[in-house]
């Protein structure tokens, strides 16, 4: 079966409006983190090289490596989220019919939980990175495409958020609460500062349209 990122956005979409499990909102924040990451390279592409941004050409050429390595990260997340969440829904149809049974299933689905935890978590510190860069693409990127970077900030926010809900669904499963408070205190230092941090680089932009 092809990957996600092979397939067309209408695939995508009807894939999402349909009854499988997968893709859903996992892969969605992933695919919102890759587009805000690609908006920021774009940003980049349309700065560099161009006489009138010769002051920040070398800044700008860094934060599109940046992007560029961001945006392969956030697009290999899309497949780990499928990956994850199809494990998870498969260690729900093993058998419990006997204790044994019911006790190896409870401790995959644990172990699932876990991998479900981490995986959304890492996406959500991803996208707090395509927040901060995209704040020098606001700041000093090509004022004709200016609203892109305030479009990234967005894409990037909202799955930042998004990502951090599946944490928080995930890990609210885990009975391995120390784990459990481990990750969610990794989320919350995530999340820090990302509300006021995305708001800024919005204002940045609006005030320069």
């Amino acid at each position: 079966m092809n990957e996600i990122k092979d397939k067309s956005v209408q695939a995508f979409i009807d894939e999402l409006a349909s009854k499988a499990p997968t893709p859903g909102g996992g892969s969605t924040a992933a695919v919102m983190g890759a587009q805000a990451a690609a908006l920021i390279s774009m940003v980049c592409n349309l700065t560099i090289g161009k006489p009138k941004y010769a002051e920040v050409e070398v800044e700008m050429q860094s934060l599109l490596e940046k992007s560029e390595a961001l945006r392969e990260t956030l697009t290999g997340m899309i497949k780990a989220d499928v990956e994850v969440f199809d494990r998870l829904m498969a260690t729900y149809g093993l058998p419990k019919d006997s204790d044994e049974e019911k006790a190896v299933r409870g401790e995959a689905i644990q172990s699932a939980l876990k991998e479900a935890t981490v995986v959304p978590l890492a996406c959500a510190n991803a996208c707090a990175e395509a927040i901060a860069l995209s704040r020098i693409a606001a700041e000093k990127g090509n004022i004709g495409v200016i609203s892109d970077a305030g479009v990234a900030v967005m894409a990037a926010y909202g799955a930042l958020k998004s990502a951090a809900l599946n944490v928080y669904i995930n890990a609210g499963g885990l009975k391995d609460k120390a784990f459990a408070d481990a990750k969610l205190a990794e989320l919350e230092t995530i999340l820090n500062g990302a509300d006021a941090a995305a708001e800024e680089v919005y204002q940045i932009v609006k005030a320069k349209l």
